[in-house]
């Protein structure tokens, strides 16, 4: 039975919850919230990345300079397209994205979606788990498996989602202690 194999599944699974949690807007200029935000250049679909700097000078300041000025429209429409809740401010040569400061209302909001982004992690990371362990069964019902390898690969299975689970919950806690203080 191939336990790296799960461990790798449930790796990619907080991984992406990393991803999404990069996206959550905290108060802090965060670049990570324009990652999916995309212009068109040259009739290509570019990340804004690839087609300007970005900068965090002050903790909510976003700064993002195009390197070629005729793409400052399409860059403020895509912004305001994709309703980040920040309203660009273009002067010709840069646009600003300033985040306002969090209210307590919004940060116990934040919180929740947070917390179900987390628990739908658990959960997929759970069926990797439960796919594991039917594999196992079959191998041992298909008699390539003896009942004692059964039962440690089970164990072993457990032990890597019990751990995968906590690694969720640690970067859940630092999340949400990050939302909470700023």
């Amino acid at each position: 039975m191939d336990f790296k194999q799960k461990k790798k599944k449930m790796e990619k699974t907080i991984s992406v919850l990393q991803e999404n949690f990069a996206e959550v807007r905290a108060g802090r200029a965060n670049p990570a919230i324009l990652n999916k935000i995309k212009v068109d250049y040259y009739g290509t679909p570019t990340p804004i990345n690839q087609v300007a700097g970005i900068s965090v000078p002050e903790a909510r300041l976003i700064v993002i300079q195009p390197w070629d000025a005729s793409l400052l429209k399409e860059i403020e429409k895509e912004i305001i397209k994709a309703e980040i809740g920040i309203n660009p401010n273009n002067d010709g040569k840069v646009i600003r994205l300033a985040f306002p400061e969090l209210t307590e209302e919004r940060r116990k909001e934040l919180v929740k979606e947070i917390k179900k982004t987390a628990e739908d992690a658990k959960v997929s990371i759970r069926s990797v788990r439960r796919e594991g362990i039917d594999e196992a069964k079959k191998l041992q019902k298909d008699n390539q498996m003896t009942e004692d390898e059964l039962k440690s690969a089970e164990d072993q299975i457990q032990k890597i989602t019990d751990a995968k689970v906590a690694e969720v919950d640690k970067i859940l806690a630092e999340k949400e202690k990050e939302i909470m203080s700023v």
